[in-house]
């Protein structure tokens, strides 16, 4: 076994489909399903299935799943180290994981004042979701993550440092020209005739829940792979969308927002390994802190310059 094969399974994995594996790895498609074949002649189990969506592991392909993702961390760091060092700059990279929302939203703005006070810090940014971001901790590929705790919340590990930055009201973003748009908060009962878009589980499972309580059920016609595509939905006026309101004022100029009536609500969470934490974890987790509080809810709905314009013609 190499770690071609090694990585070519994991990304197969991650991906959940051999032809984009094969994009992103730069090989043929045939060429990612022969190393994967390998390995399962290797093993003597399979370790993929194939289902309606793509391929996802089998149970056995899980458990090598999670070994061979720490395997090729260590192989990835391993490498950076001794380039780093070559290149005259022995220093410990910070890698730092996050959700979409907030790698788009309060991550960049605490690195920043991190990079600010503490001079040149040599990091990255990753992002994914909560589950995949502790897996990453866990097995030493991540220094730090910013998490949510949305269903199906996150495991307690001792191996963890976990800690609570506050609670995230979840809010409705709209394309520009909603009739509801910029207006005072909405129950949810006013947006059962809608359509909605969603881009995870997670997210989804906040809005069924909370139109549930309400005694209507919220339409999720449409799927995003991922938070632009869903953003891109809602803007084109095909659908709307619930979004973390710590997203604020990093949203395109091209949608709005209206505040909920008793939102729902996901708390966010810092994660760090016990063991051998990073020297600049702890200063950036206080400013962290600071970029969440400043981005929390309780002022006026997201309205960009051009919805004003836009309404009034």
């Amino acid at each position: 076994m190499t770690l071609t094969s090694w990585r070519a399974f994991v990304t197969v994995c991650r991906l959940g489909s051999l032809s984009a594996a094969a994009d992103e790895l730069g090989y043929t498609q045939s060429a990612v399903s022969r190393q994967i074949a390998g390995l399962e002649r290797e093993f003597g189990v399979p370790l993929v299935e194939r289902h309606a969506r793509g391929v996802r592991p089998t149970p056995a392909g899980e458990v090598f799943r999670r070994h061979a993702t720490a395997a090729l961390t260590e192989a990835d760091r391993a490498v950076r180290a001794v380039r780093d060092l070559r290149d005259g700059a022995p220093v410990r990279r910070l890698a730092v994981g996050a959700t979409p929302s907030l790698a788009a939203g309060i991550v960049p703005v605490a690195i920043r004042r991190l990079l600010d006070t503490a001079g040149t810090v040599l990091w990255s940014l990753s992002p994914g979701l909560s589950l995949e971001l502790y897996d990453r901790v866990v097995s030493g590929d991540l220094d730090l993550a910013v998490v949510t705790d949305a269903p199906p919340g996150l495991p307690d590990d001792p191996r963890l440092e976990r800690r609570f930055l506050g609670m995230d009201e979840m809010v409705v973003v709209l394309p520009l020209g909603h009739p509801l748009a910029g207006g005072a908060p909405v129950r949810v009962q006013a947006l059962a005739d809608q359509t909605w878009v969603e881009d995870n589980e997670g997210s989804a499972a906040l809005l069924r829940q909370h139109a549930a309580r309400a005694g209507v059920t919220a339409r999720i016609d449409l799927a995003a792979a991922d938070l632009p595509g869903k953003l891109a939905l809602v803007a084109a006026g095909h659908a709307i969308a619930l979004m973390p309101g710590v997203l604020g004022g990093a949203l395109r100029t091209d949608v709005t927002t209206v505040a909920l009536v008793d939102p729902p609500t996901r708390g966010i969470h810092t994660l760090t390994p016990r063991r051998d934490p990073h020297p600049c974890s702890a200063p950036l987790l206080d400013l962290l802190v600071t970029a969440f509080g400043a981005s929390r809810p309780g002022r006026p709905a997201h309205r960009p310059a051009e919805a004003g314009a836009h309404e009034r013609d």
